[in-house]
């Protein structure tokens, strides 16, 4: 009998573990669908839908605390070691940088609403490639957490240089547009935060990649300058 409750248990813990996965996997989502969203509105100037963006927010943050109270049971219950550990501590710290995340697109779309009421500076180019390449990181880091692939949490970053250049690049292109013609001054530093929000999305994806690394290695690569194997 004894026996048979140790395989409910067991049954039931692995189960929770699972459930941590997918609610991890589906706030990453709804985080990315905030980025590309928030983003859209900006290059098409729809400020209902920005609005609409900033409403949903209060979804990532019921997930944000629904996640967490459900860490916070499977230590208090489970007492988890080694390799489970590792996996729930991952998850807690991986919610708190996806909560970031959804605040970031939150700003991005009350830059929108304040940009959309004056005449555009100039096209949005560099922008949307940058919310592009920082969504990848965000879904390919969570991938990487999912499977335990120390490689591609290694890909992702490595590509967070490529959102530096891009953000140092609209920063330089900016910056002659404020000088040429001090008017666009307000215009051209609400784009400048815009492209530094994308950059702390892209920061924070590299976040999850690190903790993934963490979690499957044991090896801590935060604030290297370079992977070492």
């Amino acid at each position: 009998m004894a026996g048979t409750t140790s395989l409910h248990t067991n049954r039931q813990y692995e189960e929770e573990l699972r459930n941590l996965r997918t609610s991890l996997l589906t706030m990453g989502a709804l985080v990315e669908q905030q980025i590309a969203e928030a983003v859209d509105s900006l290059v098409k100037r729809d400020s209902a839908r920005a609005r609409e963006i900033i409403a949903r927010d209060a979804e990532v943050n019921r997930m944000d605390v629904e996640i967490d109270d459900l860490c916070i049971r499977l230590f208090a219950l489970r007492q988890p070691a080694a390799s489970d550990l590792r996996f729930i501590t991952t998850g807690m710290r991986i919610i708190t940088d996806l909560e970031r995340i959804g605040d970031m697109a939150v700003n991005i779309c009350e830059r929108a609403l304040e940009l959309n009421e004056e005449p555009m500076l100039k096209p949005y180019i560099d922008i949307p490639r940058m919310a592009a390449i920082s969504q990848s990181m965000i879904k390919d880091s969570l991938d990487a957490f999912v499977r335990n692939d120390c490689d591609l949490a290694e890909k992702v970053i490595a590509r967070d240089d490529e959102v530096d250049l891009l953000n140092n690049q609209i920063f330089r292109e900016l910056l002659s547009f404020m000088a040429e013609d001090p008017k666009v001054i307000g215009r051209a530093a609400r784009i400048l935060f815009v492209s530094k929000y994308l950059e702390r999305i892209a920061d924070h994806a590299t976040n999850v990649a690190e903790m993934v690394i963490f979690m499957v290695k044991g090896k801590n690569v935060r604030h290297m300058d370079k992977l070492k194997q």
